[in-house]
């Protein structure tokens, strides 16, 4: 798991910035991670309204398309112990799924129960290559972040848990933490995160610089030549 806590307040200013603010941040507090760490793929954004969330990452697969070989005493033991897992470790948490069928999605495992279930267990929502159905009834301000909506559960059942788990191209381990909105899910190392509000806040002045430029009846290149210098000069 990742070293290090942040305080509820800490989480608070994370989750007042949008995933592309975050991902723009990491790469001036940690440049190495431009061309990793994040979704690389679009998602369905079952409910694109609600504002970003922050947690740590509880990873698991799944499988859909084929019944699972094991007895039916095996799944509902795997299952209560996949649940205390949920319920265990730091909070919030985010459930991180990588979907294992050659066809992802092929049936949801998320749904009116499993939000609901797992939102009482303290988790804000789920980012995962598989599907979603039951929107309207899943559970109030449970963020979900599918690769697809499917109407059938089909065969879908748990491979592991706490495990390294790769979701779109992003990466995760048991543990990370995880920011996602609307627009897709990135892993912040907990040795920058707090880090990140103060370098948003630069880029948002240097960004006004350049859109407040843009806005006025006398724009012209030479005016974007001089708010582009201005801009950076603010550090």
């Amino acid at each position: 798991m990742a070293e290090g806590l942040l305080t509820t307040e800490e989480l608070k200013s994370l989750i007042a910035l949008d995933t592309p603010t975050i991902c723009n941040a990491l790469e001036v507090v940690a440049p190495q991670r431009r061309g990793f760490g994040y979704t690389t793929k679009p998602f369905v954004s079952a409910r694109p309204q609600l504002p970003p969330i922050v947690g740590y990452a509880r990873t698991a697969t799944i499988r859909a398309m084929h019944p699972s070989d094991r007895s039916a005493g095996e799944m509902k033991e795997q299952r209560l112990a996949y649940y205390r897992y949920v319920s265990d470790g730091p909070r919030p948490s985010i459930m991180v799924i990588e979907d294992l069928d050659p066809t992802p999605g092929y049936g949801a495992y998320w749904g009116e129960v499993q939000s609901n279930l797992h939102k009482g267990l303290g988790c804000l929502g789920v980012v995962t290559d598989g599907c979603v159905r039951d929107i309207p009834q899943c559970a109030e301000g449970f963020q979900m972040l599918a690769g697809s909506v499917n109407p059938s559960h089909a065969y879908v059942h748990l491979e592991a848990f706490d495990v390294q788990v790769t979701v779109h191209g992003m990466t995760v381990r048991p543990g990370d933490l995880v920011h996602a909105d609307q627009h897709g899910a990135v892993v912040i190392p907990v040795s920058v995160a707090r880090q990140l509000p103060a370098a948003a806040a630069t880029i948002a002045r240097r960004e006004a610089v350049l859109i407040g430029a843009s806005r006025r009846p006398d724009f012209s290149f030479e005016k974007l030549a001089q708010a582009i210098r201005e801009a950076d000069e603010i550090h």
